[in-house]
Formats: C-alpha cells, structure tokens, sequence
C-alpha cells in the first residue's frame, strides 16, 4: 500500500492518504456496473475496500471515486474552511455535495454508478472507461475523453516545472 502524508495549512496536521498507481480501462455494463481493478484495493488499507462516495469532479468531465476514509478526510478539509453560516460557503457546500452518492462492492468486486452522474460525466453504458489513480482518489472517465486529456499539454516537463518548480529539492530536507 502506497501512502503519503499530507499537511493542512498552518496546523500541521498529518492525514494519511492512499496513492492510487496506475490507469486501467474496463467496459461498463448495461446496468452501469464497473469493475474495480484489483491493483486499486490492494493499495487501499482493508478496512476501506468496500465503500465508496462517487461524485462529479468539480473542474473536469469525469467522475470521482473517493474510499469512505479519503472522503471523511475531505469532509475534515471543508470543515475546517467553511462556515456554513455564510452565504457564499453555503453555496459552495451545495454544489460540492450535489450529484454524489454512496457506493458499495458487490461480491464480483463492481460497483454501480448511478445513471445521473453517468450522464453528467458523459460516459455511455456498455462502453469503455478508464480508472486512472490520483492522490486519495480515483478518477472515471469515457475512455475517448480521457484519452483526449493530454492532447492539450505540448510538453510535460515544462508543466511540471510551471507546478512542482524547485520544491521538488525541499521533500529531501
């Protein structure tokens, strides 16, 4: 299982996060049932390998997979930066939580997304998908749109020079 630990603003508190390797693609079925790969549970701690919360990514056409114990991490970050007595965090809080939904195993180790976000993530049923790890998180997209995802990016050296710049040297301080 691979982890990393994250830091939250000032406070420094430490949240244990899964590092969710590779990219897999597998065909949803006419229910909208989908396979999670193998590879993803293994790197996932046993106590969170069943439940999930699936939501509409908040900047991309893609669905997010988040373990129950990444998505109580992620209810912890808001919390934390959100009063829900102002009118403009109150918005943000119904956007965020609006088109998720719990999501469970089945013995055949699927789960069903349920059609509404199929939809707003433009995936067809009996398709193709892909299941590309992130940091705590699984992202799922229609395998053309993924695909498509790097078709804007010229030079990925220079991205990860514009992002990671010279902190990269500081992790080994």
């Amino acid at each position: 299982m691979v982890k990393n630990c994250i830091f939250l603003h000032s406070d420094c508190k430490c949240l244990v996060m899964t590092i969710f390797i590779g990219d897999y693609t597998y065909k949803i079925d006419a229910k909208g049932r989908v396979m999670l790969p193998a590879a993803f549970k293994k790197q996932m701690p046993a106590a969170a390998q069943d439940k999930f919360v699936i939501k509409k990514d908040i900047y991309e056409k893609c669905l997010v997979l988040y373990p129950m114990d990444e998505w109580e991490s992620q209810n912890q970050l808001i919390r934390q930066n959100v009063n829900p007595y102002n009118r403009e965090h109150s918005q943000f809080l119904r956007e965020y939580y609006k088109d998720t939904a719990e999501v469970e195993l089945d013995a055949n180790n699927r789960f069903l997304i349920p059609a509404r976000l199929l939809s707003l993530a433009g995936i067809d049923k009996e398709k193709e998908v892909v299941l590309a790890g992130q940091l705590g998180k699984i992202e799922i997209w229609d395998k053309s749109l993924y695909d498509k995802t790097s078709d804007g990016i010229n030079d990925f050296s220079d991205l990860a020079t514009k992002i990671l710049g010279g902190n990269i040297n500081k992790l080994s301080e």
